[in-house]
């Protein structure tokens, strides 16, 4: 099986700046558990959040599906990530979008890979759906939007950008 599960926060974030759809290009098929798409949806639709109509509009379409799952034993204490580490283990997946430092900790000692809402911009431009200024454009879009990003995760995103640019 191919694509990748996805935790809230890269969903959110990636609504949020209009480019929800790289997932689908970089990934294809985005897998979500129950406890995601209520957190994303019916919370954000709640709190009035445009980017929850965003993301129920990509569920409707079916390339971001929604999969019930059992929770794992995970050695760490997570809270609502342990239901996308779950899923990918179900799923026999190995990368998972997670965006929270113990949340990566955690999908390292289940051997996943873990990567976050960057990656995918990092991977867009890769794949050329997206330029060197749209990724810098929405990399400052992230941040005005509440993203925390630490300086050095900054500026090596833009190194790794700019090589990622040269390169094509």
């Amino acid at each position: 099986m191919s694509g990748v599960v996805s935790n809230a926060t890269p969903l959110t974030y990636l609504a949020k700046t209009g480019r929800l759809d790289l997932l689908k290009k970089v990934f294809g098929t985005v897998f979500i558990p129950e406890e995601v798409r209520a957190e994303v949806v019916d919370e954000g639709k709640r709190l009035g959040e445009n980017d929850a109509y965003v993301v129920e509009k990509a569920i409707s379409e079916g390339w971001l599906k929604v999969v019930a799952t059992e929770a794992i034993d995970v050695a760490v204490g997570l809270d609502k990530e342990v239901a996308v580490l779950s899923l990918a283990k179900k799923l026999g997946l190995k990368v998972v979008l997670v965006d929270e430092v113990l949340a990566r900790s955690a999908a390292r000692l289940l051997d996943l890979t873990p990567k976050g809402t960057i990656f995918v911009f990092l991977k867009g431009l890769e794949k050329k759906e997206i330029s060197l200024d749209e990724f810098l454009e929405a990399l400052n879009q992230l941040i005005s939007q509440g993203f925390r990003l630490k300086e050095e995760v900054y500026l090596d995103a833009v190194k790794e950008a700019r090589k990622i640019a040269s390169e094509t």
